[in-house]
């Protein structure tokens, strides 16, 4: 049976949010020792479906906020990156790894019966049914959690882009989102000017 096919069998996210909702309301009392509990939370990746990421934390990010569990489940992302297409001249984005979203949670019986009930989700990546987190090193290499880049960045602005695919070429600052760390901008190379996204990081205002 296909992946789809899979999922058009499971219920809609509305009807897995009750479900999942009289689960945690009826359940009081979850054996003891089912989890080792968290105190702080922790970057945990979770196993999707391929192709089915950004639908897993659209329907996650709902299930937390029906279900009021902002304070166990904090963030939910599909880390992607920008890559340029030279044949189309475009850049765009590419999901960095396929068939995971990465959580920053803390672990208790009903966050992990959260989320692994989350329509989409295949599994914690970890033992059996315990959830492994990344460690601080494995946060830092996968860049899930960088440093705050504070730019005095403008639209209109002249920049040179430093590292990647652009680096070296003069780019014109179109659009800033500094909640993102990003920036749109308008990069000149071979006598034509290409739309990029570009981080904070990768430029230096001229």
């Amino acid at each position: 049976m296909s992946e789809d096919k899979i999922l058009d069998q499971e219920l809609n996210t509305e009807e897995r949010t009750k479900e999942i909702s009289r689960y945690l309301d009826e359940a009081d009392e979850i054996p003891a020792g089912f989890l080792r509990r968290s105190k702080e939370p922790k970057w945990y990746v979770v196993h999707t479906y391929s192709g089915h990421e950004n639908k897993v934390k659209v329907n996650l990010e709902k299930l937390v906020e029906n279900r009021g569990m902002q304070d166990l489940v904090l963030q939910v992302i599909v880390p992607t990156e920008t890559v340029y297409d030279r044949d189309s001249g475009k850049s765009k984005e590419r999901k960095i790894f396929p068939g995971y979203v990465i959580v920053k949670m803390i672990v208790t019986n009903e966050s992990w019966y959260l989320v692994r009930n989350t329509q989409g989700v295949t599994g914690f990546v970890g033992q059996g049914s315990e959830p492994i987190p990344l460690s601080d090193e494995e946060v830092r290499r996968m860049g899930i959690e960088k440093t705050v880049i504070v730019m005095d960045i403008h639209p209109g602005d002249a920049v040179k882009v430093i590292t990647g695919p652009f680096k070296g070429f003069a780019a014109t600052v179109e659009e800033v989102n500094p909640d993102k760390q990003t920036i749109k901008a308008k990069v000149d190379m071979f006598g034509r000017s290409t739309p990029v996204e570009l981080e904070y990081d990768q430029v230096d205002k001229l």
